[in-house]
C-alpha cells in the first residue's frame, strides 16, 4: 500500500478472488485499476523486473506495464489489463478457440522479437535443470528404475539438439490469459531466454491433446506449425513436465498436478 501510494495517490482495495495470496487489485483515482504483486523470493522478483523492463516493449497492448517497484517487500505495481480470463471459456465455444488463436499470435511476436539461432548452449542448460528434476523425483521416491531410464532418455536427447532459442513465457497456457477489448498475457515471473518449442510444452499436454483443434488455432495465429524436428523436442520437452509435474505435485500436496505427471509419463512410456 505504501508503494500504491507513493506511485498512485489515494487507493482502494477492489477484491478480486483470481489473484493470488500475495496480489492486490487497487483502483485509483478515475477508476483506473492496477495490480500490486509481492514475490517470497528474491530470485522469481528479479526474473520479473527483468522481464517487464527488458521485452515488455515487445508485448506492447498486450502486456501490464511496470509502474512501480519497491525492492526491499519484493513488490511490483503493475497496471491491470481488462478482460476475462481465458480458462473461464466454455469448452469447444468460438471464444475457446479464438483465445487459442490470439495467444498463438502474441507468442509469435515476442518469438521472433528475441531470436537467436541454434546451439548446443540452450540445451545444455535445459539438461542441467531437467536432471536436478529426476534427482528430486528419484529422492522422493516418485518414479522407478524404468522411469528414470526413461527421463534420462529424453535429457540426452536434449543435451544433443540443436535448437533455436527465443525470449520465452514458460508458463503459457489459459490461466495467464485474459480476453477483452485486446488479448493479454499475465504473470512473467518464469520468463527468459529458452529454447522457443518449450514454450509451447504446457499447451501441447495440459490443453491440446483431447482437443487438437486448439492446437491448429494456435499454430495458425503463431504463424507456422511446428516441424517434424520440433515436435520431436516437444516430446521430450513432455519428460520435464513429467519430472516437475510430480515433483512439485507431491511437494505442494496437489493430487491434480501428480496425475498429470502420471498421465504425461505413460503417453511417453
Amino acid at each position: 500500500m505504501r508503494l500504491a501510494h507513493h506511485c498512485l495517490g489515494t487507493v482502494e482495495i477492489a477484491p478480486d478472488p483470481l489473484l493470488p495470496p500475495r496480489g492486490m487489485r487497487l483502483v485509483a483515482d478515475g477508476g483506473r485499476h492496477f495490480i500490486a504483486k509481492q514475490h517470497a523470493q528474491r530470485d522469481r522478483y528479479a526474473g520479473e523486473l527483468r522481464a517487464y523492463e527488458a521485452w515488455g516493449t515487445h508485448l506492447t497492448g498486450h502486456a501490464p506495464k511496470l509502474v512501480g517497484r519497491d525492492d526491499a517487500t519484493l513488490t511490483l505495481l503493475l497496471t491491470a489489463l481488462a478482460g476475462d480470463r481465458a480458462d473461464s471459456a466454455a469448452p469447444d465455444s468460438a471464444q475457446e478457440e479464438l483465445a487459442h488463436r490470439e495467444a498463438g499470435h502474441v507468442l509469435g511476436k515476442l518469438h521472433r522479437a528475441t531470436p537467436m539461432p541454434q546451439g548446443g548452449a540452450v540445451g545444455a542448460a535445459l539438461v542441467a535443470r531437467f536432471r536436478s528434476w529426476i534427482a528430486r523425483a528419484v529422492h522422493a521416491d516418485l518414479i522407478d528404475a524404468t522411469e528414470e531410464n526413461l527421463l534420462e532418455h529424453h535429457a540426452a536427447i536434449l543435451g544433443t539438439s540443436q535448437m533455436d532459442s527465443a525470449v520465452c513465457h514458460l508458463d503459457y497456457q489459459p490461466r495467464n490469459w485474459l480476453l477483452g477489448d485486446t488479448f493479454g498475457i499475465c504473470d512473467f515471473e518464469h520468463m527468459r531466454r529458452d529454447a522457443r518449442v518449450r514454450d509451447f510444452a504446457r499447451l501441447e499436454f495440459r490443453h491440446w491433446q483431447a482437443a487438437p483443434h486448439l492446437r491448429a488455432a494456435f499454430f495458425e495465429g503463431y504463424g507456422r506449425p511446428p516441424n517434424d524436428a520440433e515436435r520431436r523436442l516437444l516430446e521430450s520437452f513432455g519428460a520435464i513436465e513429467v519430472a516437475t509435474a510430480l515433483v512439485k505435485g507431491h511437494q505442494e500436496n496437489d493430487p491434480a498436478l501428480s496425475a498429470h505427471g502420471r498421465t504425461v509419463l505413460s503417453r511417453l512410456i
